[in-house]
């Protein structure tokens, strides 16, 4: 019976791409909102749906506009990426105009965003795609080649773009961080696009989730006194948050 109704209940996210826990209710309306959530849970631990707030979306919905690549790393450390997109989606103002990147952290962040009004601008399709829903937010995408296994797009030509563009804060992410090498991505057009972003930006707010520490990728983009605020899970090490804070950074 349960085997059946998990089936059932992948089947239904397959066929309407998103649906809340309160619809998923009105499905099975014998079953408890625990059980359909360990349901769910389940279920993405087999790779078949991601959770996000209040529900859960298939993994062939992500595939539609990010691909396989994408959608793999949209499922990992899925509850570590939605607490610290909460986090993030709290501290933007209304009015503000900020960068967000194109990592999966910010697909989360662009899920919590609230619809007010802001400008935003970005490099990721499956981001922008997912604020488009939103009607007070004004988006923009910058063009430039697109990097298949994160669904960004990046170009050597962005200096030019951003000679005139206008933000107050960036909120990004990073592939792999240590004291030492800082953070990095695997991409050098995408590294010299975040140190512009950087550049340009008042504050700068980073997104790590704790599975990130210790990991070194090839092309570093900033280091531990770029940034303003780091964003993070509750399992960072409380000796490396000592030394942002030992920096005056906020560690949240």
């Amino acid at each position: 019976m349960k085997r059946d109704r998990i089936e059932e209940i992948a089947d239904l996210l397959d066929k309407r791409g998103k649906l809340t826990l309160e619809q998923l209710e009105t499905f099975f309306p014998h079953v408890s909102q625990m059980t359909l959530r360990r349901d769910l849970l389940q279920l993405e631990q087999l790779g078949r749906i991601i959770r996000v707030r209040g529900g859960a979306m298939s993994v062939k919905e992500v595939q539609k506009v990010s691909g396989e690549p994408y959608a793999k790393k949209s499922a990992i450390h899925t509850d570590e990426k939605i607490r610290i997109a909460q986090k993030a989606a709290g501290l933007i103002d209304e009015g503000c105009s900020l960068f967000v990147d194109g990592g999966t952290t910010a697909m989360y962040l662009a899920k919590e965003i609230p619809d007010i009004s802001i400008n935003v601008f970005t490099n990721g399709l499956a981001v922008a795609i997912e604020l488009a829903q939103k009607k007070n937010l004004n988006v923009t995408v910058l063009g430039g080649q697109v990097m298949k296994d994160n669904l960004s797009t990046a170009s050597p030509v962005a200096k030019m773009y951003f000679s005139d563009t206008n933000f107050e804060l960036a909120i990004i992410s990073a592939s792999a961080f240590t004291p030492e090498n800082g953070f990095s991505c695997g991409s050098q057009v995408e590294a010299d696009l975040l140190k512009l972003v950087r550049q340009k930006a008042k504050s700068l707010y980073m997104m790590l989730d704790s599975s990130k520490i210790g990991k070194i990728m090839p092309y570093t983009f900033a280091h531990v006194e770029d940034i303003d605020v780091l964003i993070t899970d509750e399992n960072f090490p409380a000796e490396l948050k000592e030394k942002f804070t030992q920096k005056d950074i906020v560690v949240m």
